[in-house]
């Protein structure tokens, strides 16, 4: 009997600490965050991708809406083709350019400053200076996608005539009074080789300052993990695939946590002109684009620094574009060649999935 009364009160034990138990994996399920994803199309002329987590739908999307208005904030800064209402922008500067000095958001004049300091970093195959010969590139690559039987080259001397207005001596920033001049008249910027990336990483820390610690940012091909993911697993992200007609689409993947990853190529904007892909990447050594690989990924732990890193890199040969990277702390980077052969910094294969 007293063995029957013992099972009793072990079975309403258990039966309790089921109950309790139920309860509090609900209240658990209840309060851990939830994973989201958020895309729109409207800024830098590319796809946005956001993954993040929170308690609820209504949370994320009032965080993600927040998100896309400096994100947005960003892209009209930077703009060289349109003007906004109350913004001095990029365009702006150019169109007063040997005019007079235009005051414009600390956000322009950090984006300039940056892009002096890796014009010397890079030996000068990053420049935001090179508007003048950039756009009469982008002229000629619209004209060929719209019309491909009359695509056509630019002339080589119209190109080195332009090239004769890209002295970054002419980019004159006065940090005090918050104004950029530039000197020579035919001059103009495309900070193309910067500005998203530094636009990526500014919203990285804006995720942040929400109280957002577990994000996936990707706009185009520049991908910025901040924190690692819910649970602490790093973010797995694939490395593209430069060659469209193979049926792998990425020919890596790699784990970020508080990383970016950056990468520029000859796959997705270009034209043809008698049978030749030619990319929107120009050398500012040649006033052409550069043909030592098909694409270039970076990884570092600034998306700005990462994405004009890669842009750079893009320019050189392999060999001194691997030097300049093992010169740098905490910067890697994997080239794919023409033919199909990959090469590693010393340390990228660490960050490869597990």
């Amino acid at each position: 009997m007293k063995k029957q009364k013992n099972i009793y009160r072990m079975a309403i034990f258990v039966a309790i600490l089921v109950v309790f138990l139920g309860i509090v994996w609900v209240q658990v399920q209840n309060q851990s965050p939830k994973r989201y994803q958020v895309q729109f199309f409207d800024c830098f002329d590319t796809v946005t991708t956001i993954t993040g987590y929170a308690k609820n739908q209504e949370e994320f999307s009032e965080k993600m809406d927040l998100l896309k208005e400096k994100l947005l904030y960003y892209h009209q800064l930077y703009d060289i083709y349109h003007t906004y209402d109350g913004i001095k922008n990029l365009k702006s500067i150019n169109d007063a350019a040997g005019k007079e000095p235009v005051k414009v958001e600390s956000e322009i004049i950090e984006l300039l400053k940056l892009g002096k300091e890796l014009y010397e970093k890079t030996g000068g195959k990053v420049h935001i200076a090179y508007g003048s010969v950039l756009s009469l590139w982008h002229d000629f690559r619209e004209q060929g996608i719209n019309n491909p039987r009359q695509a056509k080259l630019p002339g080589q001397d119209e190109l080195k005539r332009r090239a004769e207005h890209t002295s970054m001596e002419n980019l004159i920033l006065d940090m005090e009074a918050s104004t950029v001049y530039l000197a020579d008249s035919e001059m103009s910027l495309d900070v193309g080789s910067i500005g998203k990336g530094y636009a990526v990483s500014r919203i990285g820390a804006y995720a942040r300052d929400l109280g957002m610690e577990h994000v996936l940012i990707s706009v185009g091909g520049n991908v910025c993990a901040v924190g690692a993911k819910a649970d602490g697993t790093p973010w797995l992200v694939g490395v593209e695939n430069p060659d469209k007609e193979s049926e792998e689409p990425y020919v890596n993947s790699l784990e970020l946590s508080d990383a970016s990853i950056v990468t520029s190529g000859d796959y997705q904007r270009y034209y043809e002109v008698d049978g030749v892909r030619y990319c929107h990447i120009i050398d500012p050594d040649t006033q052409m684009p550069p043909n030592y690989v098909s694409s270039v990924s970076v990884l570092a732990s600034d998306s700005g620094m990462a994405d004009a890193l890669s842009t750079a890199l893009f320019n050189m040969d392999v060999e001194e574009g691997l030097s300049l990277v093992e010169s740098l702390a905490d910067v890697e980077a994997m080239w794919i060649g023409k033919d199909g052969e990959i090469r590693y910094s010393s340390g990228f294969k660490v960050h490869e999935e597990k």
